[in-house]
């Protein structure tokens, strides 16, 4: 007969017990060492130039996300010129409209900040903060995207994409920035920053935040173009080219006086907090023709009003402006194009030329209003 002691199970259990608490208390640990470890390398790296300033060296750029990446080019010295506007500015090379627009005895010195989709609101975020640390910048060049003229601009929708936006990067509180960086993907970019400074990895965009992002021109494929720019059409099984509406859309003042384009405000409070010594240049970037407003259609009408008002806004503060979004001889060509919105690289020098010098009677672009002189004022 065998007598088994209620206290073994008893002894057991306890050590089981305390076995798991170990067990969960050296997990804790861990997990308390592992995550400040990481916070500590993220803070030394310092992967998005949280703590630039001034002239501070900017962190060599090794992510293709410009929401995180070019808040800290905003905030450097070494720029005093800037370009914002989505991708169909970014092939502006800051170098070409340095020389461009600069000379030696009065030189400048370009960031092109323009983002991917970038929104308008996102857009006159980012300028803000330029402006805060550029408060007479030289010159500003700004894209006006079709976005610009969108009567619901300014909804909480529309003022952010799908891509992550650190709003905290971009106020005035710069202590709070980090905040934004407790996440895995801020350990991936320290640890590509690390692998770039021990010579393993290539920068993703220039330290002014120039990039290429179009394939090379030599391997450009005019078949692949066409049917990039139609497939709208095309997927309907529509004509691959724009007829006219008939008859012309007609609207009356009532409902020409409804139209709203809450976008304008912002760049009427932008312009109005430059001083008179700035050059600024609005700018309609090219689009090719599939991707413009139907001919004869009431988005024709409603985009031409946009215009009107934006570069009335520019002309109030002596911004030159140019529109190349318009059916000329360069939009209606195919293969100036890799899709409907993005033209071939040659095409950029191009544009900064016009913007630079704007000439008459190039069918590309009209010059709706030319650069005011500068004046050497505190204000505009």
């Amino acid at each position: 007969m065998t007598i088994t002691s209620k206290a073994a199970p008893e002894a057991e259990a306890k050590g089981g017990s305390r076995s798991w608490a170990r067990f969960v208390a050296t997990f804790a640990i861990a997990l308390v060492v592992c995550a400040g470890a990481m916070a500590a390398l993220v803070a030394l790296v310092d992967p998005y130039g949280i703590r630039v300033e001034g002239a501070d060296a900017t962190r060599p750029i090794v992510d293709i996300n410009q929401r995180f990446m070019y808040p800290q080019l905003a905030r450097s010295s070494h720029y005093d010129s800037a370009v914002f506007g989505t991708s169909s500015l970014r092939l502006l090379d800051p170098d070409e409209l340095d020389r461009l627009f600069g000379s030696d005895a009065a030189p400048v010195r370009f960031a092109n900040l323009a983002m991917n989709a970038a929104t308008p609101w996102e857009q006159m975020e980012l300028a803000r903060l330029f402006l805060r640390a550029h408060p007479a910048p030289k010159v500003l060049i700004l894209g006006l995207d079709r976005p610009w003229c969108e009567a619901d601009a300014d909804a909480p929708g529309k003022r952010l994409t799908f891509r992550a936006f650190p709003e905290r990067f971009y106020d005035e509180n710069r202590w709070n920035d980090w905040l934004d960086t407790l996440n895995l993907k801020t350990l991936e970019i320290a640890t590509r920053l690390v692998s770039h400074d021990l010579g393993l990895r290539e920068t993703s965009l220039r330290d002014d935040g120039y990039g290429v992002f179009v394939p090379p021109d030599e391997a450009y494929d005019a078949a692949r173009a066409h049917a990039h720019i139609w497939f709208d059409q095309t997927s309907k099984g529509l004509p691959a080219r724009i007829e006219p509406q008939e008859p012309p859309a007609t609207v009356s003042e009532a409902e020409r006086a409804a139209w709203r384009f809450p976008a304008a405000q912002w760049l009427e409070d932008l312009l109005a907090r430059l001083p008179a010594s700035t050059r600024v240049h609005l700018v309609f970037p090219p689009a090719h023709v599939s991707a413009q407003p139907q001919p004869g259609s009431q988005a024709l009408l409603r985009d031409e009003a946009c215009k009107t008002q934006l570069a009335a806004i520019g002309a109030r503060h002596g911004a030159s402006v140019l529109d190349f979004r318009k059916p000329s001889s360069v939009t209606r060509n195919d293969e100036n194009f890799w899709d409907a919105l993005h033209y071939r690289l040659p095409f950029a020098s191009r544009i900064a030329a016009a913007i630079a010098d704007p000439q008459a009677g190039d069918d590309f672009y009209n010059v709706i209003n030319r650069p005011a002189p500068s004046l050497p004022s505190s204000g505009r």
